[in-house]
């Protein structure tokens, strides 16, 4: 078995951070996040939660802005901690995690905040890798997740934009092998691209999603700025909203190329499972409708 430098990830909870952990093991991997205890706001607890690792895994990043939880604080803020932190404890790489268009000046605060934060790791004088990925998919996912009960609460959906951009998913287990293949040293001091295998339209995803699921779907064309209403409404009523005002940018300009370029995933680690049935499959959710319990209202 092979042996994996120690590695704190924050957000280890999370999405991502979960099946890293999972990939790792108990004895190669540090789990951080709030749900821990571990704020990255917090240079003297990350300091000591960081003690005997050798990387950092920077995962931790959030869609949309709640009370204290913004994106200056978390993206920005959050990440020169980690770099501090990492320095008092030793570590000698960090590994983050960022978004395959973040970039300045675009008027998205999720982007240039993504951005901002890529640019603190790039200057911190540690080794690093940057990933910027696309849209991500697997079992705790909110792409699968949410259009698998989408499609069982109202078999509508509506585009982002009368002209869909692009998309190419990537499987949580692509991702995690590149994120792995970084944490043994790989791809040093480099900013990489990664993409999934197979490039659709959004819409193409939700039927492929409606019929795994054996549900008809309807798709609507539907103006950028209606869904950006919509996730104005769902990001105040919803745990998880349905659909975050960054996503919609995200979806607007589509999530096939990095803005600004940046290198490819190495050859041997290219994604190239495609966004199958078989692979929808193992991403869904327990099944269900949206209901009372997905709203921030309710107990």
């Amino acid at each position: 078995m092979t042996q994996h430098p120690r590695t704190a990830i924050t957000g280890g909870t999370g999405f991502v951070g979960r099946h890293l952990a999972e990939r790792l093991g108990p004895e190669a991997s540090v789990v951080i996040s709030r749900r821990t205890g571990v704020d990255t706001s917090d240079v003297e607890a990350l300091t000591r939660a960081f003690e005997g690792c050798e990387v950092v895994a920077h995962c931790a990043g959030i869609n949309r802005e709640i009370g204290d939880q913004t994106y200056q604080r978390v993206h920005i803020e959050g990440t020169a901690n980690v770099i501090e932190a990492a320095k008092r404890a030793g570590v000698r790489k960090v590994i983050m995690l960022s978004f395959l268009r973040a970039r300045p000046d675009c008027g998205s605060p999720y982007h240039e905040s993504k951005w901002a934060a890529e640019e603190l790791i790039r200057h911190s004088g540690l080794d690093y890798t940057i990933l910027k990925a696309g849209m991500i998919y697997g079992r705790g996912d909110h792409l699968i997740d949410h259009l698998s009960h989408t499609v069982q609460t109202l078999p509508v959906f509506a585009t982002v934009g009368f002209r869909e951009k692009p998309i190419r998913p990537i499987p949580i287990d692509d991702l995690t092998d590149i994120l792995v293949a970084a944490i043994d040293g790989r791809m040093p001091r480099e900013t990489i691209a990664v993409v999934g295998a197979e490039q659709l339209l959004l819409s193409k995803a939700v039927r492929r999603v409606a019929s795994v699921l054996e549900r008809r779907v309807v798709v609507v064309p539907w103006p950028v700025w209606a869904q950006y209403a919509l996730a104005q409404v769902t990001e105040w009523t919803m745990k998880a909203p349905l659909v975050a005002k960054a996503q919609v940018r995200m979806l607007a300009e589509g999530v096939t190329d990095a803005s600004p370029p940046a290198a490819s995933v190495p050859d041997d680690l290219r994604p190239r499972r495609m966004f199958t049935a078989e692979q929808i499959r193992e991403s869904l959710p327990e099944p269900g409708r949206f209901g009372w319990k997905d709203l921030r209202v309710s107990g």
